[in-house]
């Protein structure tokens, strides 16, 4: 939506995939859309891009797999932002790959298959 050129890179990545989006990645794209003030015809456009994905739930097992991990990662004294870390624990739990471009917001977390082109 931000007519940004970083999304060609990650064509290739999904092409023939079904999309899929965490409960989580919803509530931020609604949170900025509100806090930028954006116009009912673009917000409408935002909603209309996050339909044609499927919206992962939360349910007990992803729970589960959001409290194991942050366990985990507080024991080896790594802190991930709690969105960031639903977002993971969305991909973790259906084993899918999670694609981002803020890679440094994942690295580090166990299980997670990460694609992301932003160098290391």
């Amino acid at each position: 939506m931000k007519g940004d050129s970083r999304a060609e890179l990650y064509k290739p990545h999904l092409k023939g995939k079904l999309l899929a989006l965490s409960f989580a990645t919803v509530g931020e794209l609604q949170f900025w859309a509100h806090k930028r003030n954006w116009s009912a015809r673009r917000v409408a456009n935002l909603n209309l891009r996050i339909r044609s994905a499927v919206i992962i739930p939360f349910d007990f097992a992803l729970c589960e797999t959001y409290g194991r991990v942050k366990a985990i990662l507080q024991a080896a004294g790594k802190t991930t932002a709690d969105n960031d870390l639903w977002i993971a624990s969305s991909a973790i739990r259906h084993s899918m790959p999670l694609v981002s471009h803020n890679r440094e917001h994942f690295v580090g977390i166990p299980n997670l298959q990460l694609i992301s082109c932003m160098a290391p």
